[in-house]
């Protein structure tokens, strides 16, 4: 029995930020961003979105009635989780209306948890091929104003539905997995921001890549020339050409320029949008299927990263017909249809989040315009609205 991705979807919030204006605001170069690192414009949160919110938003565009009938289990990934004990997942199966009768979840470890929440969709689907598993991965990356990672920040959200005989793509059984405890990555429990040794995380995620690599070849007997394009987690696009460069010498040269040419299209979105965390793996396998040259029946390469460290590659089979489960997903619309903010804005839009629960307090909310919103604390609590 095939299982797989059913249907996925995006979300990141309506406003953003052009980096060449950042640079410039920073008294940098804008090559060092546009070029450099391979970002354009990063998503830029208000204060009445979370990851909540995101992924509500990312997964109201999916569910069917039969969906809502047929999910047992919402498994939440995310870094940037908004309580300590309650589940992202609770919140959102709440908001998304699905039965009570269902397991709520969140998960963590930096930007890997996505992916591991993926496969234990997966397992339980095979178990139980009747039921669906909503897979949410959201997250807000964050740094701080004016620092070294402030370039790579970036929101939103990939939803998934994972079922048996899937509309997109079955995961294949070919996963091959990597952890070490290292310190390039981390956000203290009392810090609203992360702290990061930039040149070590990528090293890192280079040696896993490389490493994890000549394991897959070894376990799977799947080759380069086997591909047809990879999906990288992507804190910036630069990132995934990097871990591509150092395999690129297995392939023909035909297979080379291929390769090259579906990073390109892998890379298209994580550029508009930023960092994702959890989400960034997904983001870019749909820039991918939406942006490259891809047929039924072709073999792509999942690379999923997640500083601290923890790593897994596997692969995705499109199965026919796989573009209707797309087709009424145009990312590129909605990212050219966000209203871009000055630097000043941005910077009051980052200051303006509301993390003390003790006091009660409103954010700003649109309550009249559709989408799942952030309302703000009452008493401690967490309050939301799903206008949908």
């Amino acid at each position: 029995m095939a299982v797989g991705i059913d249907r996925m979807n995006f979300y990141s919030p309506q406003y953003a930020l052009d980096l060449v204006a950042l640079a410039q605001a920073r008294g940098d170069e804008p090559d060092k961003y546009t070029i450099g690192i391979g970002q354009s414009v990063q998503a830029v949160v208000p204060n009445y979105e979370d990851v909540v919110t995101m992924g509500v938003n990312a997964a109201e565009g999916l569910l069917t009635a039969a969906d809502r009938a047929a999910i047992d289990m919402v498994i939440f990934a995310t870094e940037s989780g908004i309580d300590n004990s309650k589940s992202g997942a609770v919140y959102a199966q709440r908001l998304l209306g699905l039965s009570a009768n269902c397991r709520t979840i969140e998960m963590k470890q930096a930007c890997y948890a996505g992916t591991y929440g993926l496969m234990q969709a997966k397992d339980y689907v095979t178990l139980h091929p009747d039921k669906k598993v909503l897979v949410i991965a959201a997250d807000i990356a964050r740094y701080g104003l004016a620092t070294a990672g402030e370039v790579t920040q970036g929101a939103g959200a990939v939803a998934m539905i994972v079922a048996a005989d899937p509309a997109l793509a079955v995961i294949a059984d070919d996963s091959v997995y990597r952890s070490e405890d290292v310190a390039d990555f981390w956000r203290p429990i009392d810090s609203d921001t992360a702290i990061v040794d930039g040149h070590l995380s990528t090293d890192v995620y280079k040696r896993f890549f490389a490493e994890i690599w000549q394991s897959y070849k070894g376990q799977s007997g799947h080759a380069l020339n086997d591909f047809a394009g990879f999906a990288f987690h992507l804190p910036y696009t630069k990132m995934g050409k990097k871990a591509l460069d150092q395999i690129l010498p297995e392939a023909s040269a035909d297979q080379q320029v291929r390769l090259q040419e579906q990073l390109v299209a892998a890379q298209a979105y994580s550029r508009l949008v930023g960092n994702l965390y959890t989400g960034s793996v997904y983001l870019s396998l749909l820039s991918l299927l939406k942006e490259g040259r891809q047929t039924a029946g072709d073999r792509l390469g999942i690379f999923s990263f997640g500083s601290g460290a923890e790593a897994e590659l596997y692969s995705l089979t499109l199965v026919p017909g796989y573009e209707q489960a797309l087709a009424d997903i145009d990312i590129r619309t909605d990212l050219a249809q966000r209203r871009l903010v000055t630097v000043a804005e941005y910077e009051t839009y980052f200051q303006s989040q509301l993390f003390d629960s003790s006091q009660n307090q409103r954010t700003q909310a649109p309550l009249d315009q559709p989408g799942c919103y952030f309302l703000g604390w009452q008493a401690g609590q967490r309050l939301y609205q799903n206008n949908q």
